[in-house]
């Protein structure tokens, strides 16, 4: 097995900021402001139906809620080295935005809190998976090509 090919467990983890699929589920409600946006978790997970993405309208869900969906490892864009590199480069490079961890709908199979731990869960409210006014860290965070070598955390 490669380094960049997951174990078993690795592919029954949930990626927690996905768009809207087939097998998506809701986790959380976007709230804040344009230059601060902050995800307010569900209680538990709500399976995505139609209705659920109409109440969106007229703009995008994922500028809306955010969504979970099993994580696509090596088929993603920011799987490198046997991890998400959203997660290693926000604990590099966010502040924590949360001192006590938020409640989550699926902590026990986030692929960011598998990887990074309570570091990543006190950065999570602030990553909104689609944002227009993007901070400069999340903009590096999502266009790096390689993490910063201290966000090397791969499993």
């Amino acid at each position: 097995m490669s380094r960049d090919e997951p174990d078993q467990q690795q592919e029954e983890l949930l990626c927690p900021s996905t768009s809207v699929r087939s097998e998506s589920v809701l986790i959380g409600v976007v709230s804040g402001s344009a230059e601060a946006p902050r995800v307010l978790p569900t209680d538990r997970v709500v399976p995505v139906t139609q209705e659920v993405i109409d109440l969106a309208q007229p703009v995008s869900p994922t500028e809306v809620f955010r969504f979970a969906a099993a994580c696509q490892t090596v088929r993603c864009v920011h799987f490198k080295n046997a991890a998400c590199q959203i997660a290693a480069r926000s604990t590099v490079l966010l502040d924590e935005v949360v001192e006590d961890l938020p409640k989550c709908p699926i902590r026990a199979q986030c692929r960011w809190f598998h990887q990074e731990g309570a570091a990543m869960c006190r950065r999570c409210p602030q990553i909104v998976t689609k944002q227009y006014a993007p901070s400069a860290e999340l903009l590096q965070i999502v266009n790096e090509n390689d993490p910063p070598a201290a966000a090397c955390t791969a499993h």
